[in-house]
């Protein structure tokens, strides 16, 4: 195998099958692995032009007649929240992110576990392992980053990361140019406190924080309740057929 065919990536149609997000239609995706030296390289330039990230995986989707999925990235440095939002991050006041080197533990599939059997119970990764969310967590070949939220313990004044209650968990990558949130689940108990909505703010923080323009969403389907929640970070920028455009 020449050096040539190892770097150039090469790229695969899935068949068809069913649409999770609009009913009634069938979705394909177009992918390539993310391996070797340059997976890192790779990535950016896939992710900048509307590619997601599933383990070793980047993928995109290739439907014929429907471009209904719409890659979505948060404006990190003109991000203002709307006051719901603010309300959200008041009602959160007592949780700490810790971000560090993606590393499963059965701590987060627990999480995982209830998250899936509250929220997902008929979707396609409902029969995960605790094998398969290793291998979700570990398989990538590039800056992978796990944030775990954990409540801060009664009268603590600093992080209490080791000894508070886990409640929410993201797996993200560090892109050159933003965050990029591959998944994020929580406790089901605490669905009250609007933790994925706290995720994406606590994200756009960090990207601001780190000095990187975007938070990626991934993907945003007008009509669908599961995406619906995207559309509220704004400013951002929606991927057109002519390339990104701002959304207010």
């Amino acid at each position: 195998m020449t050096q040539h065919s190892r770097d150039t990536p090469q790229f695969y149609l899935t068949a068809p099958s069913p649409c999770p997000y609009l009913g009634g239609k069938e979705e394909r995706k177009v992918f390539t692995h993310l391996v070797g030296e340059r997976a890192g390289e790779l990535n950016n330039i896939l992710t900048q032009g509307g590619f997601r990230r599933s383990q070793s995986i980047a993928y995109r989707p290739a439907c014929e007649g429907c471009r209904a999925c719409v890659s979505v990235r948060v404006i990190a440095g003109e991000f203002v929240p709307t006051r719901s939002m603010r309300r959200i991050g008041t009602r959160n006041a007592d949780v700490v992110g810790d971000m560090k080197i993606a590393v499963p533990t059965s701590e987060q599939y627990a999480i995982f576990r209830g998250y899936l059997d509250s929220r997902h119970r008929d979707g396609g990764m409902a029969d995960m392992t605790v094998l398969d969310y290793a291998m979700m967590v570990e398989d990538s070949h590039i800056e992978t980053r796990i944030i775990e939220y954990r409540r801060r313990e009664p009268g603590s004044s600093t992080a209490g990361r080791r000894g508070g209650d886990l409640i929410a968990v993201a797996l993200t990558d560090v892109l050159a140019d933003g965050l990029s949130m591959v998944y994020s689940f929580f406790e089901p108990d605490e669905a009250g406190r609007s933790l994925g909505t706290y995720m994406v703010l606590d994200h756009i923080a960090r990207a601001q924080s780190m000095g990187l323009a975007y938070v990626y969403l991934g993907y945003w389907v007008r009509g669908s309740r599961k995406m619906d929640y995207k559309s509220r970070f704004l400013p951002q920028e929606r991927l057109a057929p002519d390339g990104w455009a701002r959304a207010e």
